[in-house]
């Protein structure tokens, strides 16, 4: 689909202010069926309407309404009739904006409340007693007037409020979160009975909307995708051929950094059962000899960014003239990266798919799945006859291997981190832990050698580290508590198949305050 806005009408459009849990918003009313998308709070208000969303909500964050650079409400939201839902600080900022008073909390609110509530429209079918989560300094300490209480906790006496027409609701708890367990209904309450919306945003809606937007955007020229294997490209080149049919040809590199077997999957896959149009590169040479004595972690990131573009220009010039170039971006990506959230948000991390593509390519873009989450994306593949193989395959960074060989990459450290990885996922998948209790697992290669003894020899290899975890969203995540009889399996036969390792480690470290990936 094109970068237009106008992607599905009809929605709720989210205002992300900072908030942590903003991406958990737009989750909890999509998997309800409820289109949600997430713009900047100084974002113009043609952009925010472009899809005619029939609601607004305003997210928590990090800011306090009274400090002097805080970020504002927008002016047109002051002059146009729309249901508003403000959460946590977009509480405090409708209460502040409209003359009430806002002040830090004298006792703060963090964790589990129970919120004592009124009937209203936005609480409907709901107890008049609520467990939720709060995570708040500041709080409402006088309404705006003619507004009202909905709601009290025993240290908030305003922890919901609505405005006198009922067109204006705001909540002090997170409604988003899993810790608030009718969250989901008080979303859906404010989506459907308050707004208006109608619950059709499906797989086959998203399908046969994605479908028109790519016929539409592409017309009769051609198009390349960068194939790598991963569930985002697989799915973005099943929507294109289901779209364009034979004007899509999609290119694989080879890097030398996949995971056992990927390569070969892959051409099996697309070429053979998906019958689509595929160039297969292999430019593992080249990538080994331009990591050679790299160590730091975004170094290598630039090198194989920039080397997987010029192979991939390469194989694209030898197709003649092509217009147009698709990726794998998925909503996530974008919003990590501040392409949706403007100043208010903070940029975690560096994607390969936003922003990193030079003028120089000469192509025009091409993203189907740029407004869709992980889950849709696998929910999509699905509808669309990938098999389970690649659509439920575990998420993989896009420099591969490399991030997870930490120290030198070298053609033997990535065959000794690719033999100990492919035994961590087949003891897992042999378990029946790979879907049920992990969301992701992989091994890393650690450059720290150690002590140890094999046979009747002294042995000074290198170091496996296992992670799995477990997590919703990907934003925050538990490690999985794995039986140890399958950790133990997992440790023998990486000793004693893989050649150079002698210790095998497990992470225990939660996100935040790690990362799932260590590089």
């Amino acid at each position: 689909m094109s970068n237009s806005r106008a992607f599905h009408s009809g929605g709720i459009a989210i205002l992300d202010y900072g908030s942590q849990y903003t991406q958990l918003i737009a989750r909890r009313l999509r998997e309800q069926g409820i289109y949600s998308e997430i713009f900047a709070p100084d974002a113009p208000a043609e952009q925010v309407f472009a899809s005619a969303p029939r609601g607004i909500i305003l997210s928590g964050s990090p800011y306090s309404v009274y400090e002097p650079n805080a970020p504002q409400l927008p002016a047109y939201l002051l002059k146009m009739d729309v249901p508003t839902l403000g959460i946590c600080y977009g509480m405090q900022l409708l209460a502040h904006t409209f003359g009430g008073t806002v002040s830090s909390a004298a006792q703060r609110e963090y964790g589990a409340a129970n919120v004592r509530i009124v009937p209203c429209p936005l609480f409907r079918d709901l107890p008049d007693q609520l467990p939720v989560w709060m995570s708040h300094g500041d709080r409402v300490e006088r309404l705006p007037a003619g507004w009202r209480a909905l709601g009290s906790t025993s240290n908030a006496p305003y922890a919901a409020i609505s405005d006198p027409e009922g067109r204006r609701y705001a909540v002090q708890f997170h409604p988003e979160v899993t810790h608030t367990p009718h969250g989901a209904v008080i979303l859906r309450n404010f989506a459907v009975h308050i707004c208006g919306c109608t619950p059709d945003w499906t797989p086959a809606a998203i399908i046969d909307e994605s479908v028109a937007a790519l016929r539409a955007q592409i017309g009769s020229e051609r198009v390349i995708l960068g194939l790598s294997g991963g569930v985002d490209s697989a799915v973005a080149a099943a929507l294109l051929q289901r779209a364009v049919g034979d004007q899509l040809t999609c290119i694989f590199i080879n890097t030398g950094l996949l995971r056992q077997g990927e390569p070969e999957q892959v051409v099996q896959t697309f070429q053979a059962h998906m019958g689509m149009r595929l160039v297969a590169v292999d430019a593992s040479e080249l990538f080994f000899e331009a990591l050679a004595g790299v160590t730091e972690p975004e170094q290598k990131r630039a090198i194989i960014g920039e080397k997987f573009i010029r192979a991939f220009e390469s194989a694209a010039r030898k197709l003649g003239k092509v217009r147009f170039l698709a990726q794998g971006t998925i909503y996530p990506d974008v919003i990590e990266s501040g392409g949706s959230a403007g100043s208010a948000a903070r940029t975690i991390k560096k994607h390969h798919n936003v922003g990193g593509l030079p003028p120089d390519l000469g192509f025009e873009l091409v993203e189907p799945l740029r407004y869709l989450f992980k889950d849709e994306v696998r929910q999509i593949g699905t509808a669309l006859g990938l098999p389970d193989s690649i659509v439920w395959r575990q998420p993989f960074p896009g420099p591969g291997l490399a991030v997870r060989c930490l120290g030198e990459v070298t053609f033997e450290r990535v065959a000794r981190l690719r033999a100990a990885d492919a035994i961590v996922l087949e003891e897992l998948e042999r378990a029946n832990l790979l879907r049920s209790e992990t969301s992701q697992a992989f091994a890393v290669l650690l450059p720290t050698r150690s002590v140890g003894v094999m046979g009747d020899g002294r042995t000074y290899q290198e170091t496996i580290a296992v992670r799995a975890v477990r997590t919703e969203d990907f934003m925050t995540a538990h490690w999985a508590r794995l039986p140890y009889d399958v950790l133990a399996r997992i440790s023998e036969r990486i000793v004693n198949e893989v050649q150079g390792v002698n210790r095998v480690v497990y992470d225990i470290t939660t996100k935040p305050p790690s990362t799932i990936e260590w590089e």
